[in-house]
């Protein structure tokens, strides 16, 4: 049973004009300019003859890039700019996406690939070891206040725009208030503090150490948030719903307001 899918570029005007390839563990397609020597022939002159090879392995795939000179960039398009570089002659390159784009440079062209990996495999959860379970990395409850404040904050960068400024704290309270009346430059600054605590960017407020400034918080919350899959685009939609007030419970020291 194939694992990869191979959606090579346009070979037309016509972006539709596309077939598929599918690769079972194991299979290996190569790609290049040489009709003779690839699998998938990419004709254009900014096309090394033999330009790499990708490998199918399961769940995932390999890339070997064949080029002398030119690095290849693969892109996750799902994952707010994140990408791995494949330099000139390197082989046997794993690629974790389940969706990924290989940008190939080609004289003054941008040319690219998609791979798809829609095999998933997983840990049967039968016959665990009995005894307490692992605490989670990152506890958060997405019906609170500062949940919202984060989803607004990452919003730019997971719909579609990985380079994107960050919201400015009078932009998340613009966002906000339509579903959080109440909401204020203080508040939405108090849950941005309260994150940065939370998320372990700074200590807690039960320590004597304050800890080093942390400079550039937003930043910080975003890329934490959306490497580790805290905010996901499916998550967006707590920006139409009221946030729920916390516990006193919830909140090392305070509230969320």
């Amino acid at each position: 049973m194939y694992s990869i899918i191979v959606v090579p570029p346009p070979t037309t005007e016509d972006e539709t004009d596309r077939g598929q390839l599918r690769l079972a563990p194991g299979e290996r397609l190569g790609f290049g300019r040489s009709a003779g020597d690839n699998d998938l022939t990419i004709a254009h002159d900014g096309v090394s003859r033999r330009a790499g090879e990708i490998t199918a392995q399961g769940a995932f795939w390999i890339l070997s890039n064949l080029s002398r000179e030119q690095t290849y960039v693969v892109e996750n398009p799902e994952g707010a700019g994140e990408h791995i570089k494949v330099g000139p002659g390197r082989l046997d390159a794993p690629i974790p996406f389940e969706f990924s784009r290989i940008v190939l440079p080609a004289a003054g062209d941008l040319l690219a690939i998609e791979v798809w990996a829609p095999r998933h495999d997983y840990l049967s959860s039968d016959g665990g070891l009995d005894g307490a379970t692992t605490a989670p990395a990152f506890s958060v409850d997405r019906t609170k206040r500062y949940f919202a404040v984060l989803a607004a904050l990452c919003e730019p960068r997971l719909r579609g725009e990985p380079h994107a400024a960050l919201p400015t704290v009078d932009q998340v309270v613009d966002r906000l208030r339509p579903h959080w009346p109440t909401a204020s430059r203080t508040s939405v600054q108090w849950n941005i503090d309260y994150l940065a605590v939370k998320l372990r960017l700074k200590p807690g407020p039960d320590t004597a150490d304050t800890g080093p400034r942390l400079n550039g918080k937003k930043e910080s919350l975003v890329s934490l948030a959306l490497r580790f899959d805290l905010v996901r685009e499916d998550d967006l939609v707590v920006l139409s719903k009221s946030p729920r007030e916390p516990s006193s419970a919830s909140a090392p020291g305070r509230q969320d307001r």
